[in-house]
């Protein structure tokens, strides 16, 4: 992350986003004190939710049309903030997983004390494409090692070898 002083924006850019997202955790905490609190159970599948959704807004391309305000996406898959100020303040939110992930924990959290209905079948799906994504991901690994195994029992050395066979890809 590059300082302030090498973007264009001011520090005010910034205090704006930390004020409205103080604002919105104070509202989200005094709302939650006459309302039960969430069970400790439910915190993995909030966790797994925010990873999923934050994943969603700034990696995935059918939430472009969140991010084009603010996000140029260049070829390759490069995303830079557009703009200056804090358009770009917003832009550098929405190009990181971890600074989006504080805002969509406080969306989801937020829904499950006002909505628990609701916000227990919001959870409910993101979990399990996040569970979705692990899955694949940890498949796609073992493809990969099983490949890799294969080609080293085929040449009998363990030494790495032209691909003779494409990895297995994940459906």
């Amino acid at each position: 992350m590059r300082p302030v002083s090498q973007t264009p924006t001011e520090a005010t850019d910034y205090a704006v986003l930390s004020t409205a997202y103080a604002a919105l955790l104070a509202g989200t905490a005094l709302s939650a004190r006459r309302r039960p609190p969430i069970p400790a159970t439910e915190v993995p599948a909030l966790a797994a939710a925010t990873f999923t959704l934050s994943k969603l807004i700034v990696h995935e391309k059918v939430e472009t049309w969140i991010r084009q305000p603010f996000v140029e996406e260049r070829p390759g898959g490069k995303r830079r903030p557009r703009g200056r100020r804090l358009r770009y303040a917003v832009g550098e939110l929405l190009t990181c997983t971890r600074c989006t992930g504080a805002w969509t924990a406080l969306a989801l959290v937020g829904l499950r004390l006002h909505a628990p209905a609701t916000a227990r079948t919001v959870n409910t799906v993101l979990a399990s494409s996040a569970g979705n994504d692990f899955l694949h991901a940890g498949f796609t690994w073992v493809c990969a090692r099983a490949t890799t195994q294969e080609r080293e029992a085929k040449h009998g050395n363990g030494t790495p070898q032209p691909a003779d066979v494409a990895p297995a890809r994940a459906a």
